[in-house]
């Protein structure tokens, strides 16, 4: 399971060093897309492929399906590491979650996600302020900690 916070910094060629406790889980190939709250996402190729299997079970039928389908998928990206441990993310995905020197890599269950540092500071003391309202809603799902 992925778990945890890491500041790391994205060199001048889009190369960042992801934590050794989270190379273990992606494997030596993985998956990173566009994620929401314009983050990264990084699935294990086992991960990846569940949710594969999800989005290909949508209704093509539907537009917000098929959009968010396009979304995931059009930015998905196989990397692999280098003899450093490095990961060469694509300029796409770095423009798109405005990665560029400092960012911070998160574990969330199965997935990795990657910000810059900037937009995470601002998400999380966003969001912070929101917890509780969240924690209420979540109850009303039958999820209770």
């Amino acid at each position: 399971m992925f778990m945890g916070e890491y500041q790391h910094s994205i060199d001048d060629k889009g190369r960042i060093i992801i934590p050794v406790k989270f190379r273990d889980l992606l494997g030596t190939s993985f998956v990173v897309t566009r994620g929401l709250d314009q983050c990264l996402f990084a699935y294990p190729k086992e991960e990846w492929a569940i949710m594969e299997q999800k989005l290909k079970s949508l209704s093509l039928m539907k537009s917000d399906a098929r959009a968010f389908t396009r979304f995931f998928f059009s930015g998905a990206t196989e990397c692999e590491w280098d003899k450093q441990g490095r990961v060469n993310l694509p300029g796409n995905l770095r423009e798109y979650a405005k990665l560029e020197k400092d960012c911070i890599v998160l574990g969330v269950s199965n997935r990795m996600e990657i910000w810059s540092k900037n937009m995470w500071n601002e998400y999380f003391q966003q969001s912070e302020q929101t917890f509780n309202d969240i924690a209420e809603k979540l109850v009303d799902l039958n999820f209770d900690l």
